[in-house]
């Protein structure tokens, strides 16, 4: 009989289920010490944020095939770890999804209609309603940033309360948004418009401080925020000050940059925000709802089955896992590569392998590439096991092939080719091969051949192949003392097109970016980092 440690509290539901597969200890409070003692009797784990799954913790986890995550996200586990042990990882993606929408449509409630303030000031014995005066939301327009799962249940719901809905997310198909009746636009448009603004973003380097000073400048005079998906997607003392100087009339705020904030933040000082301690997964139903989403994931492993939304690779041969392991690296690059090129959300996905992958599990290879296309864009965890559904969803239509024979790049064997194309027409090609056993490279883009190692900081532009223009990229980088760590150039022709690649030490701002695009003979600059 299998047995299961439960060392978070999570709610009963969750425990009657796991009954179905085994013994079921729940011991909450564990230390690491008494973790670790007690972890190799047991053959599944279940936890939530307390527990501190780390690699020694699962070093000592002999038995144990499976981990369990009563939530969404996974920090508190060393999912790596668990990974080359065999040791599948799940959570529940979905469990909070209505909690979160419900608490952002309550918090822009609250917001309109000054209720928090309105609660003091009858408590404090006043009777002043004149003094809250609040707003309709009734044929509001409501921004939405992120139409993630989240985001689309926050627009249906907008929607019913008969506000006009307009979002921003640059990897949702338009198709996919007019089934909810939402418009899609771009984010300078979308703050010019919008009387509420909500945000349903991951936190990545592209959306840390999304909402600055600049952005806020933008938005509509007499504008309210809403913030109930990450802190620090939105510069908390910008927001403040946009809020004393009345260019907005106020924020609902449920994260913050650091939780919980220090008594200095700059909102707390505020009357016209409405702030709480990161509410939006604590509803009873959403804690039962993730606590049996796990459960029934961990009861179905148990019993031979799969798990719907396991966070890892399955388990895979040892030889084979240490054969591929470059190359997973390589075609999660190519993805994170194509999703910061593509002009437009991506609706074609092709991946093709050459003969030397005949006897790989090339399915992984191409769920590598796809997790890599989403994992910038996505708020909720993508992964090689999910990252096709999540595709699907998002009405991305993504095929693999494997040649019989090398017809073509006959200088590289084992390559990937990557072909992406958007809503929008635009198509981008790249094909990357590892040289030796780690040495992974990127060495067509467009067609055009480079030999470019996939990390850190590069700008790629396409110009026109004549004298000049690579010397005042140049100039313009070091004149912000940006320094050039390395140079890649193809060309078509002498005179004709050229693709530049330059490996740089340091950030390239908008402005510089701006300066570059604008120079005589250049097509496209784009900064990447990998």
């Amino acid at each position: 009989m299998a047995r299961i440690l439960v060392s978070d509290p999570i709610a009963e539901a969750g425990i009657e289920v796991l009954k179905q597969a085994g013994e079921v200890d729940v011991r909450t409070g564990l230390s690491k010490e008494e973790l670790i003692a007690c972890i190799g009797e047991y053959d599944a784990l279940v936890v939530r944020s307390e527990t501190k799954v780390t690699a020694d913790v699962i070093e000592a986890a002999k038995r144990l095939r499976i981990i369990g995550r009563a939530g969404v996200g996974v920090d508190n586990i060393d999912v790596s770890a668990a990974t080359q042990r065999g040791i599948i990882v799940v959570n529940s993606p979905e469990g909070n999804t209505i909690a979160a929408a419900e608490l952002t449509v309550a918090m822009m409630l609250a917001l309109a209609r000054n209720i928090p303030q309105a609660d003091r000031s009858l408590r404090a014995g006043e009777w002043k309603r004149s003094k809250f005066v609040g707003s309709e939301v009734y044929r509001k327009t409501l921004g939405i940033i992120g139409l993630g799962k989240i985001g689309r249940e926050v627009a249906r719901r907008a929607k019913g309360l008969g506000m006009n809905v307009i979002a921003y997310d640059p990897f949702t198909p338009g198709e996919v948004a007019e089934r909810i009746g939402v418009t899609l636009t771009d984010l300078d448009d979308l703050l010019a418009q919008s009387d509420f603004v909500s945000i349903h973003a991951p936190l990545n380097e592209q959306t840390r401080s999304l909402i600055n000073a600049e952005r806020i400048a933008k938005m509509k005079d007499g504008a309210r925020l809403i913030n109930c998906a990450r802190g620090g997607i939105v510069d908390e003392q910008a927001l403040a000050d946009a809020i004393r100087s009345g260019k907005l009339a106020g924020a609902a705020v449920d994260v913050f940059s650091k939780e919980p904030p220090s008594p200095d933040n700059p909102l707390l000082s505020l009357e016209q925000c409405v702030l709480t301690p990161h509410l939006g997964a604590s509803t009873t139903e959403a804690q039962v709802n993730v606590a049996v989403d796990v459960a029934e994931q961990i009861v179905s492993v148990l019993k031979g089955g799969p798990a719907r939304s396991a966070v890892n690779l399955p388990p895979i041969d040892p030889e084979v896992l240490q054969r591929i392991s470059p190359y997973l690296m390589l075609a999660e690059k190519m993805g994170k590569l194509h999703a910061q090129l593509a002009r437009g959300p991506v609706v074609q996905v092709e991946v093709r392998f050459s003969p030397d992958f005949a006897e790989l599990p090339t399915d992984i290879l191409t769920r590598a590439v796809v997790t890599g296309l989403l994992q910038p864009v996505l708020s909720e965890p993508v992964n090689p096991v999910n990252a096709l559904l999540i595709a699907q969803s998002r009405g991305m239509h993504v095929t693999q092939s494997l040649a019989q024979q090398a017809e073509a790049h006959e200088l590289y064997p084992s390559l990937i080719t990557v072909s992406v194309r958007t809503s929008e027409g635009d198509r981008h090609e790249i094909a990357g091969t590892v040289f030796g056993k780690q040495d992974a490279r990127i060495v067509y883009v467009d067609g055009y051949r480079v030999d470019v190692i996939p990390q850190g900081i590069m700008l790629f532009t396409s110009h026109t192949d004549k004298p000049g223009v690579i010397g005042r990229v140049g100039t313009l980088l070091g004149s912000r003392k940006v320094n050039i760590a390395g140079m890649h150039l193809g060309r078509e022709k002498v005179g004709g097109k050229a693709l530049m690649v330059l490996m740089v030490d340091d950030p390239i701002d908008a402005s510089l970016l701006a300066e570059i695009r604008a120079l005589d003979g250049m097509e496209t600059a784009q900064v990447v980092e990998l």
